[in-house]
């Protein structure tokens, strides 16, 4: 099971990396500001494995694929998560 755990945290970074960069065409890197620390790609890896890993954790899946194919759908879940943050985000401004 920890072996599931730690494939579907770096299957779900990796999805969370690349969405980053499709979202924003670069890597962002993580820097403070005066009023919180912004995690730049941290963000997507943190929250793409995270997601990978609480998806694979109550499913329980059996076999390798299973977890590899899981961990990409959740991961690009947690992608879709961080758009709708900035949509909100950006609702907010106006």
């Amino acid at each position: 099971m920890l072996m599931n755990i730690l494939f579907a945290a770096l299957i779900g970074g990796i999805v969370g990396v690349a969405g980053h960069l499709q979202r924003l065409g670069k890597l962002v890197k993580p820097r403070m500001t005066k009023k919180f620390i912004y995690l730049g790609f941290l963000e997507d890896i943190l929250l793409g494995g995270l997601a990978s890993v609480f998806v694979i954790v109550t499913t329980t899946p059996d076999s390798p694929t299973a977890v590899f194919i899981i961990s990409l759908v959740s991961g690009m879940g947690g992608e879709g998560i961080l758009k709708l943050l900035d949509t909100l985000k950006v609702k907010d401004q106006e």
